[in-house]
């Protein structure tokens, strides 16, 4: 008798799928990505905005689960990268200006 494999939850395939169409984009290897310590500096001598204050400013639904983040240079400006699932089960990435 076969077991059939367990199936992924649709969290972790959105997951999974955010993380490709970031590796996809070249996020992560064509830019400069600051570290978890580095982007808390940052915060902290104030030359980015914290992560709530980017969200808010965006006006991204407070509901929405945050999948992932990065702060990156693009082209000379500090982003986020935001991986959301929204409310109704959308997956979304964000960049927005972190300064």
């Amino acid at each position: 008798m076969k077991t059939k494999a367990p199936k992924p939850s649709a969290a972790a395939a959105i997951a999974l799928a955010l993380a490709l169409a970031l590796a996809g984009t070249g996020t992560s290897q064509a830019q400069a990505c600051l570290g978890r310590q580095e982007i808390q500096e940052a915060v902290t001598s104030g030359q980015i905005m914290s992560l709530d204050a980017v969200l808010a400013s965006a006006g991204v639904d407070p509901s929405a689960e945050i999948l992932n983040v990065q702060v990156c240079d693009q082209g000379g400006q500090l982003v986020y990268i935001i991986g959301v699932l929204t409310a109704d089960g959308q997956a979304q990435n964000l960049v927005l200006n972190a300064q």
